[in-house]
């Protein structure tokens, strides 16, 4: 019985040894592929920022909204 228990740990620690081993390299592996995109394929800025959408007042684009509400409603009030 104390042999099978031993037999036991011993096997449990190999497991866990070769898990967190192959969980080390993983690790490894990221950050070393992280590094080489970074210094290969660096970001480039946009030459042009993006233009910030801006809600205004436009009276044609309220009055579509409310047209379209207005239809929407007038077709599910009465089925």
């Amino acid at each position: 019985m104390n042999e099978m228990l031993s037999s036991g740990i011993e096997l449990m620690l190999l497991g866990m040894g070769m898990v967190y081993a192959f969980l080390a390299m993983l690790i490894v592996a990221i950050n070393v592929m992280s590094k080489l995109v970074r210094r290969y394929f660096p970001e480039i800025p946009a030459k042009y920022p993006e233009q910030p959408i801006v809600a205004g007042n436009d009276k044609a684009v309220i009055a579509a909204i409310t047209a379209a509400v207005h239809q929407y409603r007038k077709k599910h009030n009465n089925g």
